[in-house]
């Protein structure tokens, strides 16, 4: 049995890709003693349904041989209180609640529970009163919980004055968190939080941090919001390829990854960023291939200063520097194959990293219109630089850091 009064709890909120593999993250963490999972429905006949749900994955394989290998031994797994729906992992215990979809009605105050990771994906806007009749994710505090965690970018149509609703990703300004007044946090979205890892050493060093502009695609694994076969669009549809089918296509769609990396890297606003997604037909494991363009300088040979050398060991250094554990270097040829399951939130692709160095010739003609006079005509070197970076976007790279963030927000409050 769960005990509320002895135990540190954790709820989550939906059984999704990113719910489902957060529940496998702090079964295998173990930071919390336990988690409450809520539904928000009945699954299949039987709690026995739910719990075949939970153990196994088509992605990842059954969780037995994720967390102990096939050479391990077996989970020991059991429905511990039939009635009380509470499930017991190797001494892990879940307590499934499958009565209430609307946050404010989902009782974590009795359940013991006082952090929540929203997993649902539908309440995105932090501005919609806590007892809005289609719910909101303000909801969770009135039903008890402290704080609150969206596994998603926010979507408000007014943002409020102050930031009370901030954007953090482990290993980038995660320690923003203010316990006194951020009761809501979004993690952001999976590219952003490769994204971001992959420009963070970039504007830390004194010769890349002069961005003049960048743009980015991500080829980006399926996701559950794209049909399986061709449907008919919805009422108001804007974009039809989500209807095509996500086996048989490849998918140019839209991402807000760059723009929510400007609330969680200001900098970024200076030079603005490009972005679109490219879907394809597999399940997991998504690429940024990142475009940048650096005001650069020459050295004393008349080389150019910004070289893939040179990029590969600001990458090299973060490795091993403040990003250690986060942020990976690979020199060798992957695939996409390669990196499921990874814990990174990016690696960097050493051999795709490209150079090309430029000038930007400025007329004398047009210094003198500056007021800068009796000036020939001036090159400045441009470095352009092509970058890719591997993350896996559901739980190597997202859960992962958005785990990591979790324990973190639990072990600032009182």
């Amino acid at each position: 049995m769960i005990s509320i009064n002895e135990k540190k709890l954790l709820g989550i909120n939906g059984l999704g890709r990113i719910g489902k593999l957060s529940l496998w993250y702090h079964l295998i963490s173990r930071k919390f003693d336990g988690v409450v999972i809520n539904v928000g429905r009945e699954v299949g006949k039987s709690l026995e349904d739910l719990v075949q749900t939970i153990i196994t994955d088509s992605t990842y394989g059954s969780l037995q041989f994720f967390v102990n290998g096939r050479a391990g031994k077996p989970l020991n797994i059991e429905i511990t209180d039939q009635e009380q729906q509470i499930i017991t992992i190797d001494g892990f215990p879940i307590k499934v609640l499958s009565k209430e979809r609307n946050p404010q009605n989902i009782n974590w105050k009795d359940e013991g529970v006082r952090v929540v990771v929203d997993c649902t994906g539908k309440f995105l806007d932090p501005t919609i009163p806590a007892t809005d009749p289609k719910g909101s994710i303000l909801g969770h505090l009135n039903a008890g919980a402290s704080k609150v965690i969206c596994s998603a970018p926010f979507k408000m149509k007014n943002e409020p004055v102050g930031e009370p609703f901030p954007t953090l990703i482990y290993g980038i300004n995660h320690t923003c968190f203010d316990p006194l007044h951020h009761n809501v946090i979004s993690a952001a979205s999976c590219t952003t939080t490769g994204l971001a890892h992959m420009m963070k050493p970039l504007l830390e060093d004194k010769e890349t941090c002069n961005v003049l502009t960048a743009s980015l695609s991500t080829v980006h694994a399926a996701t559950n919001t794209q049909s399986v076969l061709d449907s008919v669009p919805s009422a108001g549809t804007k974009d039809l390829r989500k209807n095509r089918s996500v086996l048989n296509n490849i998918i140019l769609s839209s991402t807000g990854a760059a723009k929510t990396l400007e609330k969680v890297i200001p900098q970024v606003i200076h030079f603005g960023f490009m972005a679109d997604s490219i879907r394809i037909p597999t399940t997991t494991v998504s690429l940024i291939a990142l475009n940048i363009t650096f005001s650069s300088r020459m050295d004393e040979n008349s080389m150019p200063y910004i070289s893939g050398d040179y990029i590969r060991n600001i990458y090299k250094m973060a490795e091993k520097g403040n990003q250690n554990g986060l942020l990976f270097y690979s020199a060798k040829q992957n695939v996409s194959a390669d990196l499921m399951g990874k814990p990174a939130a990016i690696v960097i692709e050493g051999n795709e990293i490209h150079t090309r160095t430029g000038f930007l010739k400025v007329p004398s003609e047009i210094l003198a219109a500056a007021g800068i006079q009796n000036i020939q005509d001036i090159n400045i070197p441009v470095t352009h630089a092509k970058i890719m970076g591997w993350y896996d976007n559901e739980f190597g790279s997202y859960v992962n850091c958005l785990g990591h963030l979790t324990e973190y927000v639990a072990s600032h409050i009182d």
